[in-house]
């Protein structure tokens, strides 16, 4: 936990430094310029990025502040709320990203052996893959 713990905090304080963007500043702006339209309805974003939909809601507020992000009804149900991602949310992505990339390299994939780095990808798959199965147990739980 302790690896763990210092990677993230090395990797957010390199953006934070670098970029004035938090780790999860970064994540949402990266799920958002890979979606279609670039934007993604806050339920699914908070899903994506592995987040409550109330915290979310407070990053995304002060991502708006900052004018990276912006808040639209979704035309096809007026109730849903889909969050996009502004040109100056790209232009800061795009500013971010290679210094994140070099940070990542340098704290990360730099220290491990190619034969380490494809044990850490299959373990990863496999925590990811059981992440997955006991959401998908929850929702039929829900649904009964």
């Amino acid at each position: 936990m302790d690896g763990s713990q210092r990677l993230m905090a090395d990797l957010n304080r390199q953006l934070q430094q670098d970029s004035q963007l938090s780790f999860a500043d970064y994540r949402i702006l990266v799920k958002l310029s890979e979606a279609p339209g670039r934007s993604l309805r806050m339920s699914d974003l908070a899903d994506g990025v592995l987040s409550s939909r109330s915290r979310l809601t407070h990053q995304i507020r002060r991502m708006e502040s900052q004018r990276m992000v912006r808040r639209v009804a979704a035309e096809d149900d007026g109730r849903g709320v889909l969050a996009q991602l502004t040109d100056e949310g790209l232009r800061r992505l795009r500013a971010a990203a290679p210094g994140h990339v070099a940070a990542v390299r340098r704290f990360f994939v730099d220290l491990l052996t190619p034969q380490q780095l494809a044990a850490v990808a299959a373990a990863l798959d496999l925590v990811n893959l059981a992440a997955d199965h006991r959401a998908v147990t929850r929702a039929d739980a829900e649904l009964d």
